[in-house]
């Protein structure tokens, strides 16, 4: 069966995505080739997006944060554009992603699960005032509240921090009640996201992803291209 044919015969799609899905909007990946694990820092990312950095190097952490991570002029592409449009018509029941840049959102989905939080939320860690990404980009050194000028922390998921419960329950409760699974753009290689697929049950499993992944013998069907080249062709 083609994508299409997949799609026409789903009532309950659920879309499950990764880096990939945002990087046709100019995000950076984290592990290819020239992605933010290939990149000279004075710390490996993955050391300065831990929540142990974040507490004792708070100064250094905003540097990258800022620098890296928040890309505010970003825009949806025809891959975010398409699943507003899958859901908006019925098709689509939920997006899961591991994404932090509020794409999805400003596509135009409604029912999205962020598996790792957002760039666009940030809150005092005293008092939890909300503060906006622009605050944050707007700021020098660490940012602090307005109110009782303690530390703000954005709204993700950072190294050795857990998924919060009610998120992870809602995603996985779509996945379980989806008849058709479409994961984009991911590696599994983050856990414990990568393993929600096990959670899948329904009648088509559809994988996208420029590189083969470990999944890719499971799937009812494979497509190594870029997710927005293959999801735009999609007829609603």
């Amino acid at each position: 069966m083609t994508l299409q044919e997949i799609i026409d015969d789903s009532k309950s799609i659920v879309f499950f995505g990764g880096a990939g899905v945002s990087t046709e909007s100019g995000i950076p990946d984290f592990r290819s080739v020239d992605g933010l694990y290939n990149q000279k820092y004075d710390y490996p990312p993955e050391e300065i997006l831990s929540h142990t950095f974040f507490v004792n190097n708070t100064a250094e952490f905003y540097k990258f944060y800022r620098d890296k991570m928040l890309c505010l002029d970003a825009l949806p592409n025809p891959a975010h554009m398409k699943l507003a449009e899958l859901e908006n018509v019925g098709k689509l029941s939920a997006v899961v992603t591991q994404n932090i840049d509020g794409l999805h959102q400003k596509a135009g989905s409604r029912n999205v699960f962020e598996l790792h939080g957002s760039t666009l939320r940030n809150y005092c860690t005293n008092c939890k005032k909300s503060f906006s990404a622009q605050y944050i980009l707007n700021s020098s050194g660490i940012p602090r509240c307005d109110k009782c000028s303690s530390v703000i922390k954005p709204d993700v998921v950072l190294y050795e921090e857990g998924l919060d419960n009610d998120t992870v329950n809602g995603a996985l409760h779509a996945i379980m009640n989806a008849d058709c699974l479409i994961v984009a753009g991911t590696s599994f290689t983050v856990y414990p996201a990568a393993s929600f697929v096990k959670y899948f049950s329904g009648k088509h499993f559809v994988l996208i992803n420029k590189d083969k992944t470990p999944m890719d013998n499971l799937a009812t069907l494979v497509i190594h291209k870029r997710v927005g080249e293959v999801l735009s062709q999609i007829k609603v």
